[in-house]
């Protein structure tokens, strides 16, 4: 019954998110083509990363782990007027925080892109640009974090389908907005910050008639005195940091990158924007889906149901984000040749991008472990142990960024990166096998083995067809991707890997 229930809704968010992710690299091979790896492309990025950064940390990540476990367990042990007035609270007060802090954000600008990207201070018209894209773009903030909010509603209550298809929206704003405004204006890269800003209120107005429909009209009321928003409010606070280090590193990489040869961000930001694709349609997908089901379980005081819910989802993400990694790994280059390499894309943003990709990989499998291991301790309504093993990879990152950047340039931050990542996984293993005991840590060491033996014999037939088979760019990228599904399939059942029947599943059938 769990199998068929997770397999069901990650299969609906794997489904919308592989829609979300394809508009995403079409928006991308456009902004590529159109700005390359440049001077402006670099402004975009680091204003848009300024109030992207906030609304994970203050609205995406951070309230969802802590709005979710809180909810639940109002949906599960009090009477649907309390949850609705906990619903109609919550909104109200983030609202009035996320106002306040686009306000702030607009007007201190010129602060904010001095401290993230301090290399910027040498290019008087690199800074003013990147100072005028941020305020435009920071009201997105707001309404992305009302979206991320009305998404966490609607995964409470197992509706999963619809939050995943509003990103979708962001994507087809900036689309259009490349498209047909850039082209007319005096400075094209102002259209697509507005494309951004219409996008991120276009999630949020498409989630709106689901929470109606499932009778959870807001009502604007302050209250802060709510018993739910003040518990809401604890969990959140240290969550900021516990649940986003790996935002939190990429601000960092971003003021370092900032110092190194022009690209650099843009190649950074390519790199990771790969590197997220197997990360969302796996990882992401079933971490979405993992922590409603154990907070549920804690609500019902059923530890050993949310341990085999917590084990299935770690030998899930096992199974399929090795051999994600693996491929990139391999294929990274001629990736992103085929994806970016034209118009002001150039081979050596390319060669750049290539290496940030090839050390992110390295922490894929760590990043999706994070991601579950963490829904754990937040179903227990616990962000505190997740802060204390951020604290620690936040200084590891930043420490590694400094040694590394000199030795391996952009490649150097994506590795330290990786390894704070890896660092983080171990810690919160350890942690959480001291606080609930087993884990079911023979079939997830079992999965392991067997998915990394299938993953090395795929990487050696990708390498060979990839490498000496074909000089078509195209077919080099099509056929290995598409040889290497089918090698690392058949290598799976040959070593019968189980996992593979409940991965099946989500693209087999999608049951609820």
């Amino acid at each position: 019954m769990l199998k068929h229930k997770m397999t069901g809704y990650v299969g609906r968010i794997s489904s919308a998110t592989l829609l979300s992710r394809i508009l995403g690299y079409i928006r991308d091979m456009l902004i590529a083509n159109m700005f390359g790896a440049t001077l402006v492309a670099d402004a975009f990025y680091v204003a848009y990363r300024i109030p992207n950064l906030l609304r994970r940390l203050l609205g995406e990540n951070a309230l969802s782990s802590s709005f979710i476990p809180v909810f639940t367990q109002y949906l599960t042990n009090k009477s649907k007027k309390e949850s609705q007035q906990l619903v109609s609270v919550v909104v109200t007060v983030l609202l009035l925080v996320l106002s306040v802090l686009t306000v702030a954000g607009m007007i201190f600008a010129p602060v904010l892109v001095h401290l993230i990207a301090p290399g910027f201070a040498k290019d008087p018209q690199k800074l003013a640009l990147t100072i005028q894209l941020t305020r435009i773009m920071f009201p997105f903030m707001t309404a992305i974090g009302l979206a991320a909010l009305t998404m966490g509603i609607l995964n409470s209550l197992h509706k999963f389908i619809i939050p995943a298809l509003a990103p979708c929206f962001l994507s087809i704003s900036e689309i259009f907005f490349i498209l047909t405004i850039c082209p007319l204006m005096d400075t094209p890269i102002k259209g697509l910050a507005v494309g951004v800003l219409i996008g991120g209120f276009g999630q949020l107005i498409f989630q709106i008639p689901s929470v109606i429909k499932s009778d959870f009209l807001v009502k604007l009321k302050l209250d802060l005195s709510h018993p739910g928003l003040k518990r809401v409010g604890f969990l959140m606070l240290p969550a900021i940091i516990g649940l986003s280090v790996n935002q939190i590193n990429i601000f960092v990489d971003t003021i370092c990158a900032s110092l190194l040869k022009e690209g650099s961000i843009t190649a950074l930001y390519y790199a990771n924007r790969l590197v997220q694709f197997p990360l969302a349609l796996f990882g992401t997908a079933i971490a979405t889906v993992t922590l409603p089901l154990l907070s549920r379980s804690i609500a019902e005081n059923n530890l050993e149901d949310m341990k085999r819910t917590l084990s299935l989802s770690l030998r899930m993400v096992i199974f399929t984000i090795i051999p994600s990694a693996i491929g990139l790994i391999i294929l990274g280059k001629p990736i992103i040749t085929v994806l970016f390499q034209r118009g002001e894309f150039s081979s050596l943003a390319t060669m750049m991008t290539s290496s940030a990709l090839f050390f992110y990989s390295l922490g894929l499998f760590a990043d999706a472990s994070v991601k579950i291991v963490v829904s754990a301790f937040y179903s227990f309504q616990d962000t505190r142990t997740p802060v204390k093993t951020a604290s620690i990879c936040m200084i590891i990152n930043i420490v590694l960024d400094i040694i590394l950047m000199r030795i391996l340039q952009v490649g150097g931050l994506a590795l330290a990166t990786a390894i704070a990542s890896f660092v983080n996984m171990f810690l919160l293993f350890i942690l959480l096998r001291k606080r609930i005991g087993q884990l079911g840590g023979k079939e997830i060491v079992k999965c392991f083995i067997k998915t990394a033996i299938a993953g090395i014999i795929m990487g050696v037939i990708c390498y060979f067809v990839a490498f000496f088979l074909f000089e078509n760019k195209y077919l080099k990228v099509s056929i290995s991707l598409l040889l290497s599904i089918i090698v690392f399939i058949a290598a799976a059942h040959i070593l019968k890997i189980k996992e593979m029947e409940s991965v099946w599943k989500l693209f087999a059938k999608k049951e609820s």
